[in-house]
């Protein structure tokens, strides 16, 4: 029997839960498209799959850099379109660019939230000496 099995879902709690955020963000990022759950239970509740448990956790790793919901949404549609292209298409060159500005974009957040932490480390030092 060579029948594909179907995908394991979880409910919304499971994935909040899993994740660390709130039902009320995960229904707002159902909300304006940035994450869609996979399937509804008969009676609407929304089913979630390990797929999107990865993609809310990427989702999750963007918010403390400060990526706004249209940047989170353009960044998904890039590693989407990355993730279905042949690697020898055009399409996936400039699709490949908008990556690498995504990667540059994020590694200049990650190097002001890093002179952020060594402020605070540096104010929680001179606290610490009074």
């Amino acid at each position: 029997m060579d029948a594909e099995a179907p995908a394991v879902t979880m409910h919304i709690g499971e994935l909040a839960e899993k994740t660390g955020l709130s039902l009320r963000t995960i229904r707002h990022y159902d909300e304006v498209g940035l994450l869609k759950p996979t399937g509804r239970t008969d009676g609407g509740f929304r089913l979630y799959t390990h797929q999107d448990f990865s993609r809310l956790m990427l989702i999750r790793r963007m918010k403390p850099l400060g990526f706004p919901l249209e940047e989170m949404t353009d960044l998904l549609r890039v590693i989407d379109a990355l993730s279905s292209s042949d690697s020898t298409s055009a399409v996936d060159s400039d699709v490949r660019r908008e990556l690498d500005t995504f990667i540059t974009e994020a590694d200049k957040r990650r190097a002001k939230l890093q002179e952020q932490l060594a402020m605070a480390d540096e104010f929680l030092s001179l606290l610490r000496e009074q």
